[in-house]
């Protein structure tokens, strides 16, 4: 899938407290119906918090539109899979090495819902 390959996606919760959309831009990798990211704050970020309370979630990959629902990953193979998959795509275009934040990062899932 062409939307695989591009940088970013756009990562819509519901506020926790707000009730209100709050958009991040993020690095995401697609596997089959599921977006694996990776949370550098871990479980502090605000989006993780807000996913966590609301999993219903929107994502925009350059102009397509999916619904979700966010789940930060338990099972440790899929664990594996999407810290090798995240850095996998973006080590090869960074300056820095991003092993560390591969291994430290809260891996977090967006299973999608496609039609």
């Amino acid at each position: 899938m062409a939307l695989a390959n591009e940088d970013f996606c756009y990562l819509t919760t519901t506020g926790r407290i707000s009730g209100r959309p709050h958009t991040i831009e993020i690095w995401f990798v697609m596997n089959d119906h599921t977006l694996y990211m990776l949370s550098g704050a871990r479980d502090r970020a605000d989006w993780v918090k807000n996913l966590q309370r609301r999993p219903a979630v929107t994502v925009r990959i350059d102009q397509q539109h999916f619904k979700g629902h966010a789940r930060v990953i338990g099972d440790q193979e899929e664990d594996a899979l999407a810290r090798h998959l995240v850095v996998g795509k973006y080590q090869p275009g960074e300056n820095k090495d991003l092993s560390s934040w591969g291994r430290t990062a809260l891996a977090v899932a967006i299973d999608l819902y496609l039609e």
